[in-house]
């Protein structure tokens, strides 16, 4: 499904930006976006959050749904 991949590519980006938040100190949306509150920025960390909550149902969902019409 496309919005599981959107979601998780979202998520990749966040965990890589707490990353070099973690170890260098460095936000990269926000060296990217003008700031932390630039509205750029503020977008793309509620995209990342929202994507955060869409993957948690990535972890409840079957992974080879077994067709039960035949």
């Amino acid at each position: 499904m496309i919005m599981d991949k959107i979601a998780l590519v979202l998520a990749i980006i966040g965990g890589l930006n707490w990353g070099s938040i973690g170890l260098f100190q460095f936000d990269i949306v926000a060296f990217a976006c003008g700031g932390s509150a630039s509205p750029v920025s503020r977008v793309i960390y509620t995209l990342v959050g929202l994507a955060a909550i869409w993957c948690i149902s990535l972890l409840f969902r079957d992974r080879n749904p077994v067709d039960h019409d035949e």
